[in-house]
Order: structure tokens, then sequence, then C-alpha cells
């Protein structure tokens, strides 16, 4: 799918990312999906806790990523539905889980690793790229496909 508009920003530090990703969690509604790219280590996870915080989850919701368990779930002022697609080998497998369920479910799904599986991504959605270089500086490129998210690529006060 082509994308409909696209922002870069830059951080300095895991706070800077969890920083950003609340400004972006606090522009999402409900049925919004995210779908976060990068290598290992890039901040994928920081940048969810973040978005989590700025959906409003409790503090003593601790945010991790469900790489074991696949899917946590987090009440927020619209649920939480964050997936990690890294042990997964095949797409199906995310389909085992349900994940085509939580796609209607009301709530906000974010997924990390989800470029290991794109066929099964929906064309509206927000990707959230990481490119963190060797000197920790972090590359956060969003990409929106759907012009409904182009409020996430707000101007340099994120």
């Amino acid at each position: 799918m082509q994308s409909i508009a696209m922002q870069r920003w830059s951080t300095l530090s895991a706070e800077d990312t969890r920083t950003l990703g609340t400004r972006l969690g606090q522009r999402a509604n409900a049925g919004d999906f995210v779908a976060c790219c990068g290598t290992l280590g890039a901040g994928k996870t920081t940048f969810v806790q973040g978005f989590a915080q700025g959906l409003t989850v409790g503090a003593e919701a601790y945010v991790r990523s469900p790489t074991f368990t696949l899917v946590h779930e987090y009440d927020g002022r619209f649920p939480l539905y964050h997936f990690d697609f890294y042990r997964l080998s095949h797409f199906s497998e995310a389909q085992d889980i349900g994940f085509t369920e939580y796609l209607g479910a009301g709530g906000v799904v974010i997924v990390e690793w989800a470029d290991k599986f794109l066929e099964i991504l929906p064309g509206r959605r927000l990707d959230v790229h990481i490119q963190v270089t060797p000197l920790g500086i972090r590359y956060i490129q969003c990409t929106a496909h759907d012009s409904s998210y182009v409020r996430y690529l707000c101007p340099t006060t994120c």
C-alpha cells in the first residue's frame, strides 16, 4: 500500500523515545493499527511503553514485550493489544492466537516485528520504523498509510 505521508524524528535516549511514544499514543483512536519495525534493541518496546502511557495505561501495568506470550492486553483510554511477531515463523501462527479478531475488537493494536508478515497487516495503519546508530541516536520514521493516520505526523512539537 502506498504511503500518504511520513514524518521522521530523532531521539537521543530511551526517555526521549518513550516521550515520543507518549505523544503519539495521545493521538490514538479506537481501531488504530500501529506496526513497529526495527532491529533487536532498536527501542520498539520502549516506544510502545510510551504509547501505552499516551493511552493512559496505568503505571501499575508494566508494559513489556510479549515475546513469549505473543500478546499482552492493557486497559487504558482504549484497550491496547500489544503483539510481538519475533518468535513466529509463519503468519498462520498469528492467526492461531486470534490476531484477526483483535483487529476488530475496538482497541488499538500495536505489533512489534510487524514487518515479518506484511501480508496480514491492514492497509490502513501507521508504520513506525526505528533505526539506531552506533552512537545510540534513534531515527524514528512514522508513515501513515491512510489519511486518518496523518494526525500522528504532527509538527516538531511532538
